[in-house]
């Protein structure tokens, strides 16, 4: 059974940091495309930060310079540190894992507020 569980959200003032994690659990980890998306109320979910199973990464052009998605093979798990965190950056964060077939965490809720 595939499991992607996400962890490390949380209220945090404007300029602030979170780490998020996904611990991933039935899958071959190293081999698969690891991503982290968001979904404010009212709004589709959207590509945060993918990496590749070979490290490559990618950003939206909000996340560029204030994220940064890493991945540790040994220990299945995916990150997102956040850095400079604005009100526009609250949503629901899910993980995804994407090979032949794709998976979703649940998600964790970020919310940025004073």
């Amino acid at each position: 059974q595939v499991q992607l569980v996400e962890s490390g959200g949380g209220l945090v003032q404007p300029g602030g940091s979170l780490r998020l994690s996904c611990a991933a659990s039935g899958i071959i980890f190293s081999i698969n495309a690891m991503g982290w998306y968001r979904q404010a109320p009212g709004k589709q979910r959207e590509l945060v930060a993918v990496i590749s199973s070979g490290g490559t990464t990618n950003y939206a052009d909000s996340a560029k310079g204030r994220f940064t998605i890493s991945r540790d093979n040994a220990k299945n798990t995916v990150y997102l540190q956040m850095n400079s965190l604005k009100p526009e950056d609250t949503a629901v964060y899910f993980c995804r894992a994407r090979r032949a077939t794709v998976y979703w965490g649940q998600g964790t809720q970020v919310t940025v507020s004073s």
